[in-house]
């Protein structure tokens, strides 16, 4: 999965994850049940999950008597991140968490991410095996959602690929026409807001030229785009890139992910589980900017990029110690 101007991020190898961001996010197995409810935080719109890789794992710190990395962790797991979707058990876990989410009457925060071609063959390859498998995934998904309250990122780094080269003609076309299929069948939810994904200001350096491509994707039916997936961009980078796309747009609303964007990127070829980096701005729809509807928690924070520092586990696995040292790194 590409996330910076020349590398590509591991972050979301998906393995019918269930959410923690994202996040977070891909990559984990079935979550074992929670034994609570979390507390839902005061004036939160999204739904926090007890099932993250986060949550549980703060759990597991608190039965250890380990209270103060507990605590640390904490300001992770209490946070709403979301629900990364790819495989055939993708509907029934937006059912399970848009239920969960609606009885507390919150909203969802799901991703996506089943394109066939999926990360041009790269570190999350995968996705559904051709068109009429991911329209089908596609109406599976929505139909789990039902007529809950979600938010959805859709298909992270799928237009962009479109314009790297790394799709022929032909496969581009597909995905721009599948892309829309998927803007139109999930919008078509009374709940669903749809955030069709745009890159980052470190890879797309012409919005204008990304502007069409989302066009023909289908963004002009959906409730905006999404900013910095999965990367380390600062918020008020990542908010000038999406204000200049969203210029090229004519005033398209947009997203922005602050799950690990606290002290920006480490700068150069450095996507892969970054040191020093630190969790951003929480979830919220206060944003304070104009066209920014939100900032969320799409990557999942400690969940790694891939196997490419010392103890690093597999791309989408919890990592604690690189979670705490978001947490640590974080302005407080």
């Amino acid at each position: 999965m590409r996330r910076g101007w020349i590398g590509a991020v591991a972050a979301v190898l998906l393995t019918a994850a269930t959410a923690g961001c994202t996040q977070s996010g891909p990559g984990r197995g079935p979550a074992p049940s929670v034994p609570a409810a979390p507390v839902q935080p005061a004036g939160q719109p999204f739904y926090v999950s007890g099932a993250g890789s986060a949550a549980r794992q703060t759990a597991e710190l608190r039965r250890e008597g380990r209270t103060q990395e507990a605590a640390e962790l904490a300001r992770i797991a209490d946070q709403p991140g979301a629900l990364w979707l790819g495989g055939p058990d993708a509907a029934a876990q937006a059912e399970q968490l848009t239920l969960e989410a609606s009885r507390a009457g919150r909203t969802a925060l799901l991703v996506a991410y089943d394109i066939p071609h999926r990360d041009c063959g790269q570190y999350s390859a995968g996705g559904a095996a051709d068109a009429a498998a991911y329209r089908s995934w596609i109406a599976a998904v929505a139909a789990g959602i039902g007529d809950r309250a979600a938010w959805v990122v859709l298909e992270p780094d799928a237009v962009a690929h479109t314009l790297d080269g790394c799709l022929s003609g032909a496969d581009a076309a597909e995905r721009y026409a599948l892309l829309a299929d998927a803007v139109g069948e999930l919008g078509r939810r009374p709940g669903v807001r749809v955030y069709l994904d745009a890159g980052n200001p470190g890879w797309m350096k012409q919005p204008e030229v990304l502007a069409s491509a989302l066009r023909r994707a289908g963004v002009g039916r959906a409730a905006g785009f999404a900013v910095n997936v999965a990367n380390f961009y600062s918020t008020r980078d990542s908010a000038a890139y999406g204000q200049r796309l969203s210029a090229a747009l004519g005033g398209a609303h947009f997203v922005i992910d602050t799950s690990r964007n606290g002290n920006g990127p480490l700068g150069g070829d450095q996507w892969c589980n970054p040191p020093g980096r630190a969790l951003g701005e929480t979830p919220t729809t206060r944003t304070g900017r104009e066209r920014v509807d939100a900032y969320l928690w799409v990557k999942n924070p400690g969940e790694s990029d891939g196997q490419c520092r010392p103890g690093a586990p597999a791309p989408g696995r919890f990592w604690p110690e690189y979670a705490l040292e978001l947490v640590r790194n974080a302005r407080r």
